[in-house]
């Protein structure tokens, strides 16, 4: 199978996982770390440039699980998240990584973060290196070992 059509499938699978659990998905710790988790991916090289923020504020307009919470206030953490980033990487990654450790003793929750940043960052078919070894970064700061998402 084509890497392709395995980030295809891996995706999927994620998002399958994540509507099973969309009911225990309701916590602003979980809202504020998932949209913490979309900034990092879509910086995950170090800048974010016009089309990217918006290809990811599309996906998180539209993401069934994130339909818990209403779509300005995630699109305002969102761009807060991203603001960080942009203005100094290193110490926005620092902020922005204390955010999404706040689900860390959440398993559930943890999980699903790091699951939204593999969605996220297959969504245009290239989860790249820079994306994956952000997602893996998430995954050892909430204590949860990448190889269960095959990272």
């Amino acid at each position: 199978m084509a890497l392709w059509d395995r980030l295809k499938d891996s995706a999927t699978t994620m998002q399958g996982q994540l509507l099973a659990k969309k009911n225990e998905l309701k916590s602003g710790a979980f809202r504020d770390a998932s949209m913490a988790m979309c900034a990092l991916v879509a910086a995950a090289d170090g800048s974010i440039d016009a089309s990217e923020r918006q290809r990811v504020a599309s996906l998180i307009a539209t993401n069934d699980v994130l339909r818990n919470f209403p779509v300005d206030d995630l699109q305002a953490r969102f761009n807060d998240y991203c603001q960080k980033l942009s203005t100094d990487f290193e110490f926005g990654k620092v902020s922005v990584l204390q955010t999404i450790g706040k689900v860390q003793k959440k398993p559930t929750e943890a999980r699903a973060v790091v699951q939204i940043g593999i969605v996220i960052g297959g969504a245009d078919g290239d989860f790249d290196k820079t994306e994956r070894a952000v997602v893996r970064e998430v995954c050892f700061a909430l204590g949860i070992n990448p190889a269960e998402f095959d990272l």
